[in-house]
């Protein structure tokens, strides 16, 4: 069971990823998309995969599910900007316009996002430090470890070298 719903949840995560630079236009005002539909699906799911794999007791959950969601606000932050230094990427890979300086900002960014990655994973568990026990810290850190290595498995394998 938690075997299929990681695979859910990664798939729909990687679908996010893989279709959300198409879905770069904005939709009418006031209407829901399905993308956005998609993208709460995705939460809902990961949030269902992170409460069986972690096990958090009803009493854990007032204390641990408003940490979990500030801290995903922070890994949606550092997904957007991700997301946009792919597209920036993948602009000028299509153009043919990549050039030394763009290709060196780009590795910067890359770095930069990394470095911002480890700190809100260090941050976030350094707050669920005494909400739940230090096991199921280490077992959300590793819900979290295996979605973003599947997700970046996938980017990788799509994503082309620089030209």
């Amino acid at each position: 069971m938690k075997t299929s719903l990681f695979a859910a949840v990664t798939v729909l995560a990687l679908a996010f990823a893989v279709v959300a630079p198409a879905a770069a236009q904005a939709p009418p005002a006031g209407s829901t998309t399905n993308m956005e539909i998609l993208v709460a699906k995705i939460k809902a799911d990961k949030k269902l995969l992170v409460a069986q794999t972690v096990g958090v007791t009803d009493a854990e959950g007032k204390a641990f599910w408003p940490v979990y969601d500030a801290c995903q606000a922070e890994l949606e932050a550092i997904n957007k900007r991700l997301k946009s230094g792919i597209e920036s990427y993948a602009k000028d890979y299509n153009a043919g316009t990549m050039t030394d300086a763009k290709a060196a900002a780009l590795v910067t960014e890359v770095f930069a996002i990394d470095e911002a990655l480890l700190a809100s994973r260090k941050s976030c568990a350094a707050k669920l430090n005494g909400v739940i026990p230090a096991t199921k810290i280490a077992r959300y850190v590793q819900v979290e470890n295996k979605i973003r290595a599947q997700i970046n498995y996938e980017l990788a394998a799509s994503i082309p070298f620089v030209q």
